[in-house]
């Protein structure tokens, strides 16, 4: 006997769940492949759900009315007629149970099998609607892979992808959404040469890529120069490696601003180097990681691995892209060092005197778009890295404190919005704001004797 499950399906990327509304077919009634046995409803949808197989209705596991979750089993079809009747009466017992039997064969994607044609490769075997007419030739396996959700089948064919090539982890091996996507990345889809008309839905919101845009006339079109094309590369993929989440806090800059006020002439008249906000700021990031060493860490499948060095990769805004110089061993340099070495990364940046190693090796990085006004952001993390620190831009604002008397006044104070973006796989949004205080702190106590 061979029996197929037949499974709640999912009808949406946020649905979760289905109620069986109605059944269409009772148990003992033959079904053929595609045929709708059953209905459900969800929250977006009512939808007739076909069979996966041709076959007879042997077992019904949910009733109409129930409410289950998605890949629930809620029937079961007995296929054992459906195949006799497609192998023919000319076919031997011993080769029909051999094939019921077989794991499924795979085909490569790179050269799909030929279409099946019965007339010409099996002249004495008619083709039968019990068995899926002209795709009678393939396998059951085959069919059931060919049968994923509708989501997965138009992925498929946006990438050139032959479903029945692929081995899933679903049910009965049907290819699941996770399962195309990971074949998908590593180099197994080939587009068709001829790409697809545009589709009314956008590709973007249903799980694959868009089409390559058409230029219009006027419009210009430049290749990517090979930074741009590295960096388009490496953020879609931490987006797509991380599990992004940002939180935000105000910092109070006052003390700062004052502490820098009073000593910012004699620090460039003994130094040489300009003493701007950020030596501060990268001096309290250094401070918490010590506090926090998660936020200095890198997920390596399942394992962690947590930084002994401290390299501070500091994004540099150039007129041709972006790059990070780093910070080698930030924690064991003194405010006046974090600055000498922070000054000749960013000018020889600019210069493009920069050597492979001085843009390798970070552990943590921090962005500063407040340089040009902006107030606040949500920053991609830098792989392998698991979080980065957006600084918004200083400035002066109203602010309420209480004053000697208890009583509520109105001040001016140097203020600036700082995000944390972090990597929600190692990092618990407890453990990032509690870092992200811990910059504040610093950076609001810090001490004048400081450098």
């Amino acid at each position: 006997m061979s029996r197929i499950d037949v499974i709640m399906p999912q009808m949406g990327e946020s649905i979760a769940e289905g109620t069986l509304s109605k059944w269409l077919k009772k148990v003992g009634d033959e079904v053929k492949r595609d045929e709708p046995i059953f209905e459900i409803s969800t929250d977006k949808v009512d939808a007739e759900i076909p069979a996966p197989s041709a076959g007879v209705l042997a077992e019904i596991l949910v009733q109409e009315g129930q409410t289950v979750p998605v890949q629930t089993i809620v029937a079961r079809l007995e296929t054992e007629k459906g195949a006799l009747v497609g192998a023919g009466a000319a076919a031997p017992a011993p080769a029909a149970s051999a094939a019921r039997g077989a794991p499924p064969a795979v085909q490569s994607t790179a050269a799909p099998a030929e279409p099946h044609h019965p007339s010409a490769a099996t002249p004495s075997a008619p083709a039968h609607a019990g068995n899926g007419g002209a795709s009678g030739g393939t396998s059951l396996e085959d069919r059931l892979r060919t049968k994923s959700s509708p989501l997965v089948r138009k992925i498929a064919a946006d990438h050139g992808i032959e479903l029945t090539g692929m081995q899933g982890s679903g049910i009965a091996g049907r290819v699941t959404k996770k399962d195309i996507l990971q074949f998908i990345d590593g180099g197994g889809a080939q587009r068709p040469a001829a790409p697809a008309a545009p589709r009314p839905a956008a590709p973007a919101q249903l799980g694959g890529t868009w089409p390559t845009p058409n230029a219009e006339p006027g419009d210009v079109v430049e290749p990517m120069s090979k930074m741009r094309a590295l960096i388009s590369d490496h953020m879609a993929l931490s987006r797509r490696t991380a599990a992004h989440v940002t939180s935000f806090m105000e910092i109070d800059f006052t003390r700062i601003a004052r502490i820098r006020a009073t000593r910012r002439a004699a620090f460039e008249a003994s130094t040489g180097q300009k003493l701007t906000y950020l030596p501060f700021i990268i001096k309290a990031v250094v401070d918490g990681i010590k506090a926090f060493p998660v936020m200095n860490a890198s997920v390596a499948g399942d394992s962690i691995i947590y930084r002994k060095q401290v390299n501070i990769g500091v994004a540099v805004a150039l007129d041709w892209g972006l790059i990070v110089p780093v910070i080698k061993h930030a924690d064991d340099l003194s405010l006046t060092g974090i600055t000498r070495t922070l000054n000749d990364l960013a000018g020889r940046a600019r210069a493009k005197k920069l050597s492979p190693e001085e843009v390798q090796g970070g552990t943590f990085t921090i962005t500063n778009p407040g340089v040009f006004g902006s107030l606040m952001g949500t920053p991609i993390i830098n792989q392998p890295q698991v979080a980065i620190l957006g600084v918004g831009t200083i400035e002066k604002r109203p602010k309420v404190m209480t004053g000697p008397d208890g009583e509520d006044v109105i001040a001016i104070r140097t203020c600036a919005y700082f995000s944390i973006s972090f990597d929600h796989r190692i990092i618990d949004g407890a453990v990032a704001d509690q870092y992200l205080a811990h910059v504040k702190k610093t950076l609001e106590t810090y001490p004048d004797t400081g450098f």
